[in-house]
Parts: structure tokens; sequence; C-alpha cells
């Protein structure tokens, strides 16, 4: 798939009312929300173990796969609900969080 393509994808779901689901190689299942996303990067907030602390990265689209998380749901009452939500696969190890 191409960059601008991914890119189109990912912007639908830049809401802070609407979360993503990221996987990387060392962990799965992970929520995160979209920040930003042009054609060549895509910039997440993770969520973390610690309450309101989030890991703001920025990841190349070249290592990012684009596809559909159907166990989740959307989550903003006003909006038409949605079943599944865009699912982030990274080829990469999770940053550390600092």
């Amino acid at each position: 798939m191409e960059n601008e393509t991914k890119a189109t994808m990912i912007r639908e779901w830049i809401d802070p009312e609407e979360g993503v689901t990221v996987d990387f190689d060392d962990a799965r299942d992970l929520n995160a929300e979209v920040t930003g996303c042009n054609a060549e990067v895509v910039s997440l907030a993770l969520e973390t173990p610690f309450p309101h602390l989030r890991q703001d990265i920025t990841i190349p689209l070249g290592k990012v796969d684009v596809g559909e998380d159907r166990a989740k749901y959307t989550r903003d009452p006003e909006k038409s609900l949605r079943h599944g939500r865009l699912r982030l696969t990274i080829h990469q190890n999770r940053p550390e969080v600092v």
C-alpha cells in the first residue's frame, strides 16, 4: 500500500474522542490516539501504565501497515457507531517510555 493511501486512511481517525489499536513487534493491542499524519509519518499518543501520561511518538509510514480491529468499536457518542476501528501494525519494537 502506498504512503498516500495509508495517510488518507489514518487521517480519518485524527480525533481525540476516538482510539486506535497499535501493534509493535514486541507489544500488541495498545490503545493510542492519532495526533497527526502526512504522506511521510504518523504521530501517535500511546497509553502508558501511568494514568494521565501518554507516550508521544512519530513513526515513518514505511514501517506501518494499516488494517481494522474488528474486536473494538468507536466510542464518540456524537457519531454513528462503527463496529471496528483502525489498527496500525508497526514493524519495530515499541520505543521505551522515558
